[in-house]
């Protein structure tokens, strides 16, 4: 795991979870897929905008924009759509996909957070074997099979 502070090479997936457990059953799926290189995770939104901007504790970081985002809705000190919404209103941070990974399913919080450009929004199944897998194809599609901008 890369901690704040380090400088190191580029980062495919950064996670944004304050859930340990959930954080844990996403680290597992992402390690079948990829091995242990290329995630980062930070507990909140704030945390998650220092990384993606190389500021604050991250401020030496090196790496690059990740290739992408899974983002909790809801957690401490700044919540997933506040992130989201600074993200994609930022043209240097724009292009990077989110997948917004949570709970909810409510309407309003998926049509919100489509409407501030996320690229795709899961909801975590309640099963570990479910999740896993949600998270694994979910995984392998933006890292693997998708194309960003360079």
């Amino acid at each position: 795991m890369i901690a704040a502070g380090d400088d190191h090479p580029a980062v495919d997936i950064l996670l944004v979870e304050d859930s340990d457990t959930d954080a844990e059953l996403v680290h597992r799926a992402l390690r079948r897929i990829s091995g242990d290189g290329g995630v980062v995770r930070v507990r909140d939104g704030v945390d998650a905008l220092d990384f993606v901007l190389c500021q604050g504790p991250w401020l030496r970081r090196t790496g690059g924009h990740p290739r992408l985002i899974l983002l909790d809705m809801k957690m401490p000190r700044l919540n997933g759509l506040d992130v989201l919404r600074r993200l994609k209103g930022d043209e240097s941070t724009r292009v990077i996909p989110v997948v917004m990974l949570t709970s909810s399913q409510e309407a309003r919080d998926i049509r919100e957070s489509y409407q501030l450009g996320a690229n795709s929004y899961l909801v975590k199944p309640v099963d570990a074997e479910g999740f896993a897998a949600v998270v694994a194809h979910a995984g392998r599609y933006w890292t693997e099979m998708n194309h960003t901008p360079a």
